[in-house]
């Protein structure tokens, strides 16, 4: 089998990882585009496709595609009955033979089939794949841009191709979803079992393994990176890096940066190269929260992540293909920002081919009482405590409670009451869910009431330390230039500090 390939050891050692890489997928998706990637990299070419019979055995579905280093979105092609017009795979079929051809430019096969962007395709080999009946079940195709012979590839080619079938056939008769109907618990960071949660999660099932950009809405606190982890945590994906950036914590200029990488020399005290976070994350996900606030110069930059799959960092003149599920997050209104042409239409409506969104906590009847308790929980093991109890005046309290700062406000007002309660038992007093509302608080806004929050934190905490930024930035935790970017945005000034000691 490996007697004309090339360095035989080094190639069935290759090749046997493929396989164990297939054997770990744990859905048909990433089987799929596992192949199709293997199939590529063992044969050096730019482009694998893999072809599977419908269950007429009339049709070829085009089920997978690697194109240029990357796993290609589904596309809607099938070729008609009986394959007719293209018969170099008809052929493979119907005759169950290998096809090859190491010099395509003669004309005497059409390709019309295969992608037609780049440069021509010079090389092609079409293996056909059998089932256990012995009977063909699909076609893997490779094609490379160079004149070189691929039928060397072909035994062990066919014989993975038929491995990936089987495997297939299994995760078809094993599960009907990927995701368990009940997402509830700490396995996933989701809480709830409230109609709307069901909703969610339903939504949640159907874009795991999809190749859709994913939009997360929602008002702020309703857990949308918890939903992002979730999606992360149960597609193909799970393994590789799941990187979070907010597009609201850094200026302009630093978020570029901090996305694309930047080379040696870029700008004043670039004195090496760096990797950005889209290349940080490559093979996994990443998720750009508060995408509202991102800049509309690299909003344009994102579209043509999005569009090619490629990016360019700062200071170079090259591009290079990633691989990065992108999911965005917001708690703005994106197409009221389209409207006032502070957001870009065309990179909305990329954005959201999937979109979801997610309930506020008062939305979730129910639900309350169930994340009271498990923040409870997880403060009390963190501390090496003994699970407290709950009055059940608190929990009337809690159940009634509007919550404007939705998940995340119940969190933080548990885990305060944990710290405060010095007994066995949860009671009113441990929470401050009756607090006198800020002056004006009436006509302002859940935005303009948490900025309110922010701006008197940061003003106390500056106070705090002498209007030392760098001392009240490690004691906030966070990054001293985070500290100055979120001054400059609420517009605090040293003179403010002056005026409320005064």
């Amino acid at each position: 089998m490996f007697v004309r390939v090339a360095d035989p050891l080094a190639y069935a050692e290759s090749l046997l990882q493929h396989f164990a890489s297939v054997a770990r997928c744990t859905d048909s998706a990433s089987v799929v585009g596992q192949c199709v990637r293997a199939v590529a990299q063992l044969s050096g070419c730019e482009l694998s496709q893999l072809y599977v019979l419908d269950a007429t055995h009339k049709r070829l579905e085009l089920t997978a595609e690697w194109l240029d280093g990357l796993v290609q979105p589904p596309r809607e092609q099938g070729l008609p009955t009986d394959y007719a017009g293209q018969h170099l795979l008809q052929f493979a079929v119907c005759q169950n033979r290998v096809v090859s051809a190491d010099d395509l430019s003669d004309g005497l096969y059409d390709i019309g089939f295969l992608p037609s962007q780049g440069l021509p395709w010079r090389a092609l080999l079409c293996v056909p794949l059998l089932n256990a009946q012995q009977s063909v079940a699909g076609v893997l195709l490779v094609a490379s841009r160079q004149a070189i012979e691929l039928l060397a590839y072909a035994p062990s080619v066919g014989v993975f191709g038929t491995f990936v079938g089987a495997q297939l056939r299994l995760h078809q008769q094993d599960a009907t979803s990927v995701m368990p109907s009940n997402l509830t618990g700490s396995t996933t960071g989701l809480i709830g079992k409230s109609r709307v949660m069901r909703q969610t999660y339903h939504l949640i099932n159907k874009v795991l393994n999809s190749l859709y950009t994913v939009l997360l809405m929602g008002e702020t606190g309703t857990g949308k990176e918890v939903v992002a982890r979730a999606i992360h945590d149960g597609s193909s994906r799970r393994d590789r890096p799941f990187i979070v950036q907010n597009c609201a914590a850094f200026p302009e200029a630093l978020l570029e940066s901090e996305l694309f990488g930047y080379r040696k020399g870029a700008f004043t005290g670039a004195n090496r190269d760096r990797a950005g976070l889209f290349d940080s994350a490559n093979g996994g996900t990443l998720l750009l929260d508060e995408i509202g606030d991102m800049p509309l110069s690299l909003q344009a930059k994102l579209l043509r992540v999005l569009q090619e799959g490629e990016i360019r960092p700062l200071g170079s003149n090259h591009t290079h293909k990633i691989d990065v599920r992108i999911i965005a997050a917001t708690h703005r209104d994106l197409a009221q920002l389209v409207s006032q042409g502070l957001f870009r239409e065309d990179l909305y409506y990329r954005l959201a081919q999937f979109p979801i969104t997610l309930p506020a906590l008062r939305q979730r009847e129910g639900d309350i009482l169930d994340l009271a308790r498990h923040f409870a929980a997880q403060t009390c093991a963190f501390l090496q405590r003994q699970p407290l109890l709950w009055s059940e005046s608190v929990l009337e309290q809690l159940a009634s409670y509007a919550f404007p700062g939705n998940v995340r406000e119940l969190k933080g007002l548990v885990e305060r009451a944990v710290l405060l309660c010095e007994g066995t038992e949860l009671r009113p007093e441990h929470f401050s869910l009756l607090r006198d509302a800020p002056s004006g608080a009436d006509t302002l806004n859940l935005r303009e009431r948490l900025e309110q929050v922010e701006r008197g934190l940061l003003l106390d905490c500056l106070r705090k330390n002498a209007g030392n930024q760098t001392r009240a930035a490690h004691e906030l935790g966070v990054a001293r230039r985070t500290l100055l970017y979120r001054l400059e945005r609420l517009n605090i000034r040293l003179d403010d500090l002056k005026r409320k000691a005064s």
